[in-house]
């Protein structure tokens, strides 16, 4: 019972962790990572696509993005859902493939971005604290249902606080991974 409640929220808080970790991958640092546009939504063939089902994204250069359509008619689609999103960049197309120069970030730039960040880390911390309290609600419901001893229950409670904190301590540190990450001229 008490592994059951305790592996449940294990698995919880890590889906909480990997979706900071693939939420982080697309706030912009000063180089170019395939991860800023991938799931950039597309209006082509009558629908939205992530722009990575739709194209090859490379990285020849640390400040360069190249984006080779399979399509060369969805071109024109992909350049104009790049310029809607908020990355503020602006493409170059040559008829074949699109090139996105990475500007660097200015220090104005870097610090909201790093605000931005600091945000996601706190609402992944809370995403973990809820899951703690759902897992601690339980437990109690099992000591009041006689299925666990007050002894088994405030053991269990500590493990599921030990648990939560190495979560945290994960969250944080990939927020002050990615704080450097931006701040990094």
């Amino acid at each position: 019972m008490i592994d059951e409640v305790l592996l449940d929220a294990e698995e919880r808080m890590q889906q909480a962790v990997e979706a900071l970790r693939s939420d982080l991958l697309t706030i912009r640092t000063g180089r170019a990572s395939p991860a800023l546009v991938e799931k950039l939504r597309v209006e082509a063939y009558g629908t939205q696509m992530p722009l990575n089902q739709m194209a090859t994204i490379a990285v020849p250069e640390p400040r360069l993005l190249v984006i080779r359509p399979w399509d060369a008619s969805t071109i024109g689609a992909i350049e104009r859902a790049i310029q809607k999103s908020e990355l503020g960049l602006t493409p170059n197309n040559d008829g074949k493939v699109i090139r996105l120069a990475i500007p660097p970030l200015t220090d104005e730039r870097r610090r909201d971005l790093a605000r931005v960040v600091g945000r996601r880390v706190e609402e992944a911390r809370v995403a973990i604290r809820n899951i703690r309290r759902d897992g601690m609600r339980d437990l109690a419901e099992l000591e009041d249902e006689g299925e666990i001893s007050e002894d088994e229950h405030y053991r269990a409670r500590e493990d599921l606080q030990k648990l939560t904190d190495e979560y945290i301590a994960n969250v944080d540190q990939l927020g002050e991974q990615k704080q450097t990450e931006i701040m990094e001229v």
